[in-house]
């Protein structure tokens, strides 16, 4: 065990940068204890030296250039918590590991994109690329699949792993309000990203299941190969009747490997409301792991937030001091297989909803489709309305998603049609 100081370096004094710093200073005494050594602040780096912050950063050694932290000598590790899938967190991190500087990061957009290629980098200078952070905030999933599950075959991984999206779904929900008014109040509160697409978009959430997916499966990361639709068509209307049904909507990100390959998904579904995903609030997330030994298991936490991501960040730099040097993605990265790219087409009840000119004839058309894709309607309501545009909700059997895509492509070019269908998968968790 080395009794020197971890000397480590952050980049980024936001949120979680600030968060880190806290956490250091106001848990010294267990972390020293815990990691065996103490874990010292070489220097620091953000874009603005004299911004105004929450916490007085001035005795520590400032780096006006984030690169030439990244090369300075007094500095073993580098925390890289600046964001963004490019420049110039690639730079920087690409620069750490080929100075031997172990790195710690929050950042998904960048191990989802580059996160191989980093990784192999890592290996070959037999330093640490550590990410726990870059995954559901306080919860310690990362770790939990490259060590704690990792001897078992794991089929399925699945969650709410957006804080933002489950926010504006559940105060859609308690509030009775609009996306639109919602999604406003989120932003004044600094919920959502400054493009707001990476969070109501899906794009967030299918960049970490792109990252759980190559840690449960053994698999390169593949962010490409994942089909994704945020929740900007959900409307009250769709929450509404999803709680009169015993169901709340959530946006999932799912992953599951077959024979045939990897599926990759995030979309928003119908959850039922008493289940663990029903019952969650806020900007909490849920991961659920399902093991061929291990069974079913799930890890509940804050998503986000300073003191949560910090956390995840320190547990990673206190690896770092204990001397556990592990690959990034829990085993050898040039024996990550490259998977098949699969789409999961299990059968699923779907929730339709149409807006359909109200005149004779509309609704056998619409039946008449549905049935031509070999769609059976469990359930149909047409909604009170006072102009000549009817609003119409179809619960279906269970059927083949690819089926049903194909039907409501045919349904929304016809005349009758007055706006594009909106379709929920139904997933009785």
């Amino acid at each position: 065990m080395d009794s020197n100081p971890l000397k480590v370096g952050i980049i980024g004094l936001g949120t979680v940068g600030l968060g880190v710093i806290d956490f250091l200073k106001k848990n010294k005494s267990t972390i020293t204890q815990k990691a065996g050594r103490e874990i010292k602040i070489s220097g620091i780096s953000a874009k603005t030296k004299n911004k105004k912050r929450e916490l007085d950063v001035s005795k520590f050694k400032w780096f006006s250039d984030p690169l030439a932290l990244s090369n300075d000598e007094d500095t073993d590790v580098v925390v890289e918590l600046i964001g963004g899938e490019d420049e110039p967190a690639k730079s920087l991190i690409e620069n750490s590991l080929l100075n031997r500087k172990h790195v710690v990061t929050a950042n998904k957009a960048l191990i989802a994109h580059h996160g191989h290629y980093l990784a192999l980098l890592a290996e070959e200078q037999q330093v640490s690329l550590n990410f726990e952070a870059a995954v559901a905030g306080g919860i310690p999933i990362v770790k939990t699949l490259k060590e704690s599950l990792c001897g078992n075959q794991i089929s399925r991984i699945y969650g709410v792993i957006n804080g933002t999206c489950n926010y504006i779904l559940t105060q859609m929900e308690n509030d009775e309000q609009e996306y639109s008014k919602i999604f406003k109040e989120a932003q004044d509160l600094g919920f959502v990203e400054k493009d707001p697409s990476l969070d109501v978009g899906g794009i967030d959430s299918a960049h970490k299941i792109s990252i759980l997916a190559s840690l449960a499966f053994g698999s390169r990361i593949n962010f490409d190969n994942v089909s994704t639709t945020g929740i900007e068509s959900i409307d009250l209307i769709d929450i509404n009747n999803a709680n009169a049904m015993g169901y709340r909507i959530k946006l999932l990100g799912l992953a599951s490997k077959s024979e045939s390959g990897v599926s990759q998904e995030v979309e928003p579904c119908l959850v039922p409301k008493e289940s663990l995903f029903g019952k969650l609030e806020g900007g909490t997330n849920i991961v659920m792991v399902e093991g061929n030994f291990v069974g079913h298991t799930h890890y509940i936490g804050p998503g986000a937030g300073a003191g949560p991501t910090a956390s995840s960040v320190v547990s990673d730099l206190i690896d770092i001091a204990r001397g556990n040097i592990m690959p990034p993605f829990g085993q050898k990265t040039n024996q990550l297989n490259v998977s098949l790219h699969a789409v999961e087409d299990l059968f699923s009840s779907f929730y339709l909803r149409f807006l359909l000119t109200d005149k004779p004839g509309t609704l056998a058309k619409l039946a008449g489709i549905l049935g031509k894709h070999d769609i059976s309607i469990n359930r149909m309501r047409q909604l009170y309305h006072k102009d000549e545009n009817a609003p119409v909700l179809i619960v279906t059997h269970p059927t083949k998603k690819a089926l049903l895509i194909s039907a409501m492509e045919e349904i929304s070019k016809l005349e009758i049609c007055k706006n594009r269908p909106v379709h929920i998968k139904i997933v009785d968790l």
